[in-house]
């Protein structure tokens, strides 16, 4: 089964809309006793996965997207968070802070989607700051309108995961629009913010060649704000997880991408002079 037939045969359950993120526009976050409170799922100290060196990663609750290949389902909804005021978690940083600055890390917020919860990672990176850490803001871009130019002046890199570039394959993959994104890429390279571009790769899903050399073209006209493209094989080591919660993996019969697969993707991406990992 391919993974365009196997969208058809999921759960519409799996798809519809977020309960719980009814509000995309409207902030979770709500300034209490002088802090900001949100949704957080989960952290971890990674090491070159989640930006540059080593870091820790704040794993936001809540996302406004489906996509087919999520490896974390589990963040899907807020209620699945615990309720966590940014300066606690600013000290919970605090005693990784010198051990990560060594390592050329910092923090990052991924999720989930964190630009759903803005103001709090708004507030989160400017404690961060305060400790001299470097910040990477990993998202979809989807809600990339939420994004103030206060949180974008504290961040020092964004992770703008570029899902399809063909406005249809988007929606599939998605069950969102591919507009908001491009937007959100444009925006961050007139600012001059540093951008990772990253490219989930999925053999009969987002392998198609006009589809590839659409993100390619694109991301070479956002310029030198483009560090780096990440062409990120699929795999299936989430697939627990939706067990776990009882839902059917969509992708389970989809195998990675293979060695021809990849050089074709990485060459596509190198002829508009951009540099792949």
């Amino acid at each position: 089964m391919t993974a365009r037939e196997s969208l058809a045969t999921c759960s519409e359950a799996l798809y519809e809309e977020p309960s719980d993120v009814e509000a995309v526009d409207i902030d979770l976050a709500v300034p209490v006793d002088g802090d900001v409170w949100g949704s957080v799922h989960s952290w971890d100290v990674s090491i070159g996965v989640d930006g540059p060196g080593s870091r820790f990663v704040m794993f936001l609750a809540g996302c406004p997207l489906r996509c087919l290949y999520c490896h974390n389902p589990d963040t899907w909804q807020m209620r699945s968070g615990q309720r966590r005021s940014a300066a606690d978690l600013i000290e919970q940083v605090r005693p990784f802070a010198r051990f990560i600055s060594v390592a050329g890390g910092g923090v990052t917020a991924s999720g989930g989607e964190p630009l759903l919860q803005s103001h709090f990672v708004t507030e989160f990176f400017r404690g961060c700051k305060e400790l001299g850490l470097h910040t990477a803001l990993d998202t979809s871009g989807f809600l990339g309108a939420r994004a103030s130019d206060e949180l974008l002046d504290l961040t020092d890199l964004v992770l703008l995961d570029i899902k399809s570039y063909d406005p249809d394959t988007y929606r599939q993959v998605t069950s969102g629009e591919v507009a908001p994104t491009l937007r959100f890429a444009q925006r961050l390279a007139e600012r001059g913010n540093r951008m990772w571009i990253r490219f989930v790769l999925v053999p009969g899903l987002t392998d198609a060649v006009d589809n590839v050399e659409g993100i390619a073209r694109f991301t070479a006209s956002l310029g030198d704000a483009v560090e780096r493209v990440e062409v990120l094989p699929f795999h299936r080591l989430g697939a627990a997880k939706y067990e776990a919660l009882g839902l059917r993996f969509p992708l389970a019969d989809t195998l990675p991408p293979d060695d021809g697969l990849l050089a074709r993707v990485h060459a596509q991406f190198r002829h508009y002079g951009l540099a792949t990992y």
